[in-house]
């Protein structure tokens, strides 16, 4: 079994081959998925060959951004005709960012000023992804950028709603709906794409997901855009296995194996992918 890791830095085991992609701000977007499809395709082309690696049995994979690039990575190859290459046989997403329709999620408002990262930091970074202006930044947390027929449908995938109970114990305000602005749409509206929000994809893009593995974290921002997009992989009935870690907060996994920093709670975001990779 071999997973190709999405990563921007770092090294990593034997059993993982890391894809290094351009970084933002100097690029932008769609470079760095561009990079991993590239080398995601490299690889599958040259698995057996050059590695002794049975190419059906590749897995991609990554954390916080490098889980989107492997999601929007998935669908883009489900999407394409990719002659012989095989598809992934899954994709494992360690507390994925998925989303740019709503930043007022009750894990955004619960863990809004939780380390390691802040709500408005988010913003921040799919910003610079798409295009460095940082202008809209506050009007993208109020969403105002979402377009009024649009709304409909990314409510019956984001609502609230949609998840489990327990994760609404600690409070959440229902945000107002705010007044549509064209202008800041037009600015950021590659970032309502499904390669840029695989959450936000149509359901034929969701049907043709790989088999899933994902893993959230309570004291993070990101953890409804993973519950969410394993209720839209459910409702197609797609093979999901899930991973909650109550005591874990995002970027856990760095900090397995780090001396006086090491906490226990990143062995079990660790194990947790190895188990799961295990079962491939």
């Amino acid at each position: 079994m071999k997973i190709l890791l999405m990563k921007s830095a770092g090294t990593s085991p034997r059993s993982r081959t890391p894809l290094w992609y351009r970084l933002a701000p100097e690029h932008r977007y769609p470079a760095q998925l561009d990079d991993c499809e590239t080398a995601t395709c490299h690889f599958l082309s040259v698995a057996e060959a050059q590695f002794s690696v049975d190419s059906r049995r590749v897995a991609v994979g990554g954390d916080g951004t490098g889980a989107n690039l492997a999601a929007a990575l998935c669908q883009r190859l489900a999407g394409r005709e990719v002659g012989h290459l095989p598809f992934p046989c899954a994709q494992v997403l360690v507390y994925p960012a998925l989303q740019m329709a709503d930043f007022n999620l009750p894990s955004y408002q619960q863990n809004h000023a939780v380390p390691i990262l802040f709500r408005g930091r988010m913003v921040f970074y799919f910003l610079q992804y798409l295009n460095g202006d940082m202008s809209v930044c506050q009007d993208v947390l109020e969403g105002i950028h979402v377009p009024t027929e649009l709304k409909p449908r990314y409510e019956d995938w984001l609502a609230p709603s949609n998840l489990p109970p327990e994760f609404l114990a600690r409070g959440f305000s229902e945000h107002p709906t705010p007044e549509y602005d064209g202008q800041v749409y037009h600015a950021i509206k590659a970032g309502l794409e499904h390669e840029v929000s695989p959450l936000l994809a149509e359901d034929a893009v969701i049907e043709k997901t790989p088999p899933t593995f994902i893993l959230t974290c309570e004291y993070d921002v990101l953890r409804d855009d993973g519950i969410l997009y394993r209720k839209r992989l459910l409702d197609f009935e797609k093979d999901v296995t899930w991973r909650h870690v109550m005591d874990g907060f995002h970027g856990m996994i760095n900090f397995f194996k780090q001396g006086w920093l090491t906490f226990p709670s990143a062995a079990q975001v660790v194990d947790s992918v190895v188990d799961y990779m295990k079962t491939l």
